[in-house]
């Protein structure tokens, strides 16, 4: 496990990400306005970040190794979610800020899938495009209160969402699995 950290860039991607966690917190702090525009981009800037350890420093080492990759990148994928969410959860407990644990879990699992999607059409070094621009849609698209709009902007929909949960789902679901068979792209 250290040598597929140490490969995978964690130790840098945890660091970049903590640093992105602490420089949006400290461009937020104090607003007390509970806003999920807030929220997306201290969650986005966490996956963007911890999405460069998505890839290894030699594709075909990986593709000759005698352990099965698939496990270890869908765990990957995982970890990235769970580490935005966990991050996320606590600056708002630490901020006494408004919670909205669905759309907590939603937002890290569609983000990480995003990411892992990102990582498996054009390897770690940009899996942080998909995450980042989804962002930037949701924050820029009028809410209009249409499927397609809730689809759009699905990372600032309440919990109870129907669209918004499925897109979610479907792009952790078929982000992780595409990433975890296909693996980054180098």
């Amino acid at each position: 496990m250290t040598l597929y950290a140490r490969s995978r860039q964690v130790p840098a991607s945890l660091a970049a990400a903590l640093i992105a966690t602490v420089a949006t917190w400290s461009l937020t702090w104090g607003t007390g306005s509970g806003d999920p525009r807030t929220q997306i981009l201290l969650l986005t800037s966490v996956v963007a970040a911890a999405a460069v350890g998505l890839s290894g420093q030699d594709r075909a080492l990986d593709r000759t190794a005698a352990i099965r990759w698939a496990p270890r990148r869908a765990a990957h994928v995982l970890l990235v979610g769970v580490l935005a969410g966990a991050l996320l959860l606590a600056l708002l407990t630490a901020a006494d800020e408004p919670v909205r644990a669905g759309a907590l879990v939603r937002n890290s699992a569609g983000s990480a899938g995003l990411a892992a999607i990102g990582a498996a059409l054009w390897g770690g070094r940009y899996a942080w495009t998909l995450p980042f621009g989804w962002c930037a849609v949701a924050l820029f698209v009028p809410p209009t209160g249409g499927v397609a709009s809730q689809v759009a902007t699905w990372l600032l929909q309440p919990s109870g969402t129907t669209a918004a949960g499925w897109t979610a789902f479907t792009l952790a679901a078929g982000g992780g699995l595409l990433y975890a068979l296909a693996g980054p792209r180098r």
